[in-house]
């Protein structure tokens, strides 16, 4: 049974049973700071199980993609080695939100694998929670399984948690029994056994708990199901193949590599056979995180996916020396879009990244590994990498540890990773980058005390207190002079939404008036932080009052970045994607997706175009909806934002812009005034961020801009637009002037060589020179010290430049020098001596340093006649 075949029956058999059919959610979690990626179907059902969210339906059905690489969840150093593990795979799920539990859930499961796919129900096995009587009895007594085949196992096996917090519950598993060939021939296998023998098909989840930070299980207002079987797996069994890797979900991979490569996958080894598997895994996980607005850096869910890639990188190398694998991006969107369409829609985007992620190591890794290759050899007694060294590999060259360990192996080696740990955080203590502890409030607040918003209308709101907070304390009462959150029934104050800043403001408290200090949730509360300006309690009244000039100039800003995208995507196309903004009350900041650079002519086309939308005095209009709807209109939706599918805000500018958001906006797109890129920036391969200003800041530029062109017309006596010709010609006069200076200075050199030879002598072993001049460069330096090799070929020349109050050093020595003088140990003592930082060759030294020393050259002299 295909794939394809496979996927439908699983729909359709839900959907049968009153299951809403519901899409897969991004890789990159929403506004989901316990997640580096999607690694569960439950993971977009989890305010639901929380009770923080209601849906109009109490079933779903999904197949959730999932990225498996880092965090509580990571199966990257696996990926090749086994038949199963991926890091990208499809979770097949069906859901219960406080409406079937237990025994549905478990004849859901065995109705579609025994009758939907067939599968013996002789062979099939189940395993539940040790102290789950419920799921046992269901097992033994309703579906008649044999007591035999149904195993009790711990928490490890049965017991299942998204994250190291939120919903969790103990669960149930489907196993089918592969035969003795599989086994590890001990007559005891059964299911939780490490071997082969019994492949577990489906987990289902009964959420009952909410994961504490402190470890503790808290119960869930509601209990739900929450199943995950994968799609891969059941295919391999469906198509009786012994490894996923077989099945059709990655024959068309398989064989563009034989066809990239040459290689003939069923006649390679074990090790051959595992470099196909991770190309053709990590293909998949990394084009879908790309899709889904992902790219590389170094930290966070960006760096788990630089690493899939360089892994990738080093695979390839053992079956050709070409990079092949941006190429696999195109016959897994090819296979994949119509299932996924934001494959098909950022294909090149996909494919740009990779070829210049991959391109961009290619060097470090040709470096690094023959780095490795000299440890290893040099270090066959000992058969460990250093954690120094892997450090050094990992900061000079970029290596994942992950990289390390896999080359290690390879050699018979092991990695010293305790070492390597203590060397990482010691870098980020000199580096600075250890982040401070941001000082959060933790308040488990009641349910009913939620804030109404009030600042899409009004900027100022009087209410009263609902709640006060001392150190994460509730209380009834505060302080005059107090730091406390101050909670009130109703607000005005804007949060966060779309990128927006959070408002600035004050409360007042009768004849008392304080800023606060910072606003933020609470739960479902608007929070104020401020020093109590008198005395506080429970029920007094508090009026809110927003800073109206930096709200109006953020709404100018948020609306203009809507008009923004709009006109990217219509001057360059659907491909553009937000993948990152700020809207702020001085500037915005926006971040997208496009392969190309913008060129000066498609910046004023940009502008020329937002600018006619702003001179339309188009109205924003805002609507309520909900995200199916909207979503089927074509309403723009933002990848890192969480939307409730129940109702969802659009604010549409006309027929030209429609988006989800929840940030304030101008009512009618004149008031925006004006709008001005200043800045176009790469971000990295394929993602580009541009900063504009609108309103008063546009206008403070254009009056700056001006100034500064008048300013410049008069002092070159010529019309505003013949400006640029003068400055070209001021700078064809400097460069002439600046040829003439380094002529004159030749000749100088050449008069003063004689002067400069007759002061070379000997110290210690070797015929000296030192030599200080003004205003010379580095390659003024050299020239000088090519010169004096030429006229006298045995000595070691010191020379030193003094520009403003930095300095420069060029130091080069003869054949005969270089071989006997160690010009390592001479910069290292230059550095702690005088703080002169350089670096070159056996024969050349060049660096830098603060203001001349004058006792340098007695100093150097010195250290020469102690060598």
């Amino acid at each position: 049974m295909k794939s394809i075949e496979i996927r439908k029956k699983f729909f359709d058999f839900f959907k049968k049973h009153q299951h809403e059919q519901v899409k897969s959610s991004s890789l990159i979690p929403a506004q989901d700071p316990t997640l580096l990626f999607a690694n569960a179907g439950m993971n977009q059902f989890k305010d639901i199980f929380l009770g923080n969210e209601t849906r109009s339906y109490k079933r779903a059905v999904t197949i959730q993609k999932c990225v498996r690489a880092g965090g509580k969840h990571n199966d990257l150093d696996n990926v090749g080695f086994t038949k199963r593990h991926l890091t990208f795979f499809e979770m097949m799920g069906n859901f219960s939100f406080g409406d079937y539990f237990k025994k549905e859930a478990i004849a859901f499961a065995w109705n579609f694998l025994t009758k939907e796919m067939y599968l013996p129900a002789d062979k099939l096995h189940a395993s539940v929670f040790e102290t789950d009587d419920e799921s046992y009895d269901i097992w033994t007594t309703d579906i008649t399984l044999p007591k035999e085949r149904v195993h009790r196992l711990g928490a490890s096996e049965n017991f299942w948690q998204m994250g190291d917090t939120g919903p969790c519950g103990p669960c149930t598993e489907l196993y089918i029994d592969r035969g003795l060939e599989f086994g590890c021939g001990k007559k005891t296998c059964l299911p939780g056994c490490e071997c082969d023998r019994f492949l577990e098909i489906w987990n289902l989840v009964f959420m009952q708990y909410d994961r504490q930070v402190d470890g503790t299980n808290k119960p869930l207002a509601q209990v739900g199901v929450d199943t995950g079987m994968g799609l891969e797996r059941l295919c391999s069994i469906m198509q009786n193949k012994d490894s996923v890797f077989e099945t059709d979900l990655f024959e068309n991979l398989i064989k563009k590599i034989e066809h990239l490569t040459r290689v003939k996958y069923s006649e390679q080894s074990t090790d051959q056979k595992a470099a196909f598997h991770v190309l053709c895994d990590h293909i998949r996980s990394s084009s879908l995180i790309i899709a889904d607005g992902g790219a590389p850096s170094n930290e966070g869910r960006g760096y788990v996916l630089r690493k899939i890639i360089r892994r990738a990188a080093l695979f390839t190398q053992k079956l050709t020396d070409q990079n092949i694998f941006p190429k696999l991006s195109r016959i897994f969107v090819q296979e994949m879009g119509d299932i996924y369409p934001e494959l098909k829609e950022q294909s090149q985007l996909v494919y740009d990244i990779l070829r210049s992620e991959i391109k961009k190591f290619a060097i470090n890794l040709v470096r690094g590994k023959s780095l490795l290759d000299r440890y290893f050899s040099e270090h066959k007694k000992e058969k460990i990498v250093s954690g120094q060294h892997a450090f050094k590999l990992y900061d000079t060259f970029g290596f994942p540890l992950e990289l390390i360990h896999i080359m290690a192996v390879e050699n018979g080696f092991t990695v010293d990773s305790d070492s390597f740990e203590k060397y990482m955080q010691q870098q980020k203590k000199q580096s600075g980058k250890k982040a401070a502890e941001q000082k959060e409030v933790y308040v488990d607040l009641d349910p009913t005390i939620f804030t109404e918003f009030t600042g899409y209308k009004e900027l100022q709101t009087t209410s009263n207190i609902t709640a006060l907070i001392i150190n994460n304390n509730i209380v009834d009462s505060v302080k005059t002079g107090t730091e406390c959150w101050v909670i009130a029934k109703k607000s005005p104050f804007f949060i966060i939404g779309g990128g927006q800043v959070p408002d600035q403001g004050w409360l007042e408290f009768g004849t008392k008036k304080v800023a606060h200090q910072k606003v933020r949730f609470i739960g479902k509360a608007i929070a104020a932080k401020i020093i109590a300006p008198t005395d506080l309690s429970l029920g007094d009244t508090v009026t809110s009052i927003v800073d109206k000039e930096r709200r109006i100039n953020a709404m100018k800003n948020h609306t203009g970045t809507h008009l923004l995208q709009a006109a990217l995507i219509e001057l360059f196309g659907k491909q553009i994607k937000q993948s990152g903004s700020l809207v702020h009350p001085d500037y915005l900041r926006f971040d997208f997706t496009h392969h190309d650079n913008l060129k000066p002519a498609d910046i004023k086309k940009v502008e020329d175009l937002v600018n006619e939308k702003i001179r339309d005095n188009i109205p924003v209009n805002i609507e309520y909806t909900t995200l199916k709807d909207a979503t089927n209109r074509g309403v723009i939706a933002f990848f890192g934002d969480k939307y409730n599918p129940e109702e969802v805000r659009i604010v549409q500018i006309a027929d030209f812009s429609a988006e989800l958001c929840g940030g304030t906006h101008v009512p009618e797109t004149g008031m925006i005034g004006a709008f001005k890129i200043v800045e176009v920036n790469a971000l990295s391969a394929g993602h580009r961020r541009i900063v504009a200003l609108t309103g008063p800041k546009a206008i403070e530029l254009f009056q700056e801009s001006f100034d500064i062109v008048k300013n410049l017309s008069q002092e070159f006596k010529v019309k505003r637009d013949e400006i640029i010709q003068a400055v070209e010609k001021q700078k064809e006069q400097l460069k002439e002037a600046q040829i003439s200076i380094k002529n004159l200075k030749k000749q100088l050199v050449s008069l003063k060589l004689p002067e400069w030879i007759a002061q070379v002598k000997i110290v210690g072993k070797w015929p000296f020179l030192f030599i200080h001049l003004k205003d010379m460069a580095h390659d003024e330096l050299r020239e000088i010290a090519t010169q004096l090799l030429n006229t006298q070929h045995e000595a070691l020349y010191f020379l030193i430049s003094s520009i403003d109050k930095r300095t420069a050093f060029y130091v080069q020595g003869s054949p005969k020098v270089s071989k006997e003088l160690n010009m390592k140990d001479f910069a290292l003592w230059l550095f702690e001596a005088h703080g002169l930082r350089g670096g070159g060759s056996k024969s050349i030294l060049q660096g830098g340093g603060g203001e001349f020393d004058p006792k340098l050259k007695e100093s150097v002299q010195k250290w020469l006649l102690e060598q």
